[in-house]
């Protein structure tokens, strides 16, 4: 069966100044599908993530070789919008990082700054946005209160809830849920398998576990190289090579 390609990653080398991070990776990743990116800490997962909005421009002295195509269009062009870039291409971090401001600001806060000031307009879209979050019924009530005063676990589903508001067509997660306890793990976990069925999703973690049961896709980085990618079942249950397998089955890492 033939997948619709969202984002191609193409022969991308990136450097931190003359350090290589990322070593000539190649891999498509399909529309509304869950590509999960395993691997040690310090292999380059993070680092490709946020090469797919455009984040690590914000660092001084990287450099990037290759090219990230978004459906189709180098998003490394200079002619391209970076905005319009992270308008498409969404991020939740591993740490829920809610704005200080109150639950509907939190949510509105993409659009706002878009210049959309239409009070029932924007109240249309947090009540979608928090819905799509499966966040609604816990918040309604108190819509004008502190996003601090959540816990770890809905302050995380806020986040993802301001990623939807702006409507992006990629979600990026880094370890979105290592901070959390294991039934606001669960319920992030339910949430992706729903988000799904409308967006493209990659994820970044560390949870072997985790990645076996919400990926369709599963990317295996070591030193900055991918050495495998492939559909999560084959990953996990008969990958291609021993390094894989000795990774996902726990040997070393």
């Amino acid at each position: 069966m033939d997948y619709k390609v969202r984002v191609k990653v193409n022969h991308v080398n990136f450097f931190y100044g003359r350090v290589q991070s990322l070593f000539d990776i190649k891999c498509d990743i399909y529309d509304k599908m869950v590509t999960s990116i395993i691997g040690p800490s310090g292999c380059g997962k993070s680092t490709l993530l946020r090469l797919i909005n455009r984040m690590n421009d914000l660092i001084p002295h990287t450099r990037i070789e290759g090219q990230i195509l978004l459906d189709g269009k180098d998003i490394y062009n200079p002619k391209v919008d970076v905005v319009e870039v992270r308008q498409k291409v969404g991020m939740v971090f591993q740490k829920p990082n809610p704005f200080p401001k109150s639950i509907f600001d939190n949510v509105a806060y993409g659009l706002v700054v878009n210049g959309l000031t239409n009070r029932s307009y924007l109240s249309g879209k947090v009540e979608k946005s928090l819905k799509d979050a499966a966040l609604w019924n816990e918040v309604k009530d108190r819509l004008g209160k502190s996003a601090l005063t959540l816990s770890g676990g809905q302050q995380q589903r806020l986040c993802i809830a301001r990623t939807l508001a702006i409507e992006p067509e990629v979600i990026l997660m880094d370890e979105p849920a290592s901070a959390l306890d294991p039934t606001a793990t669960l319920k992030i976990e339910e949430l992706i398998q729903k988000l799904k069925e409308k967006y493209t999703i990659v994820i970044v973690t560390h949870n072997m576990q985790q990645a076996a049961r919400i990926s369709d896709y599963t990317a295996f980085f070591m030193l900055g190289k991918l050495i495998e990618y492939d559909l999560t079942a084959k990953i996990f249950r008969n990958p291609s090579k021993t390094i894989t397998e000795d990774y996902v089955t726990g040997r070393f890492g």
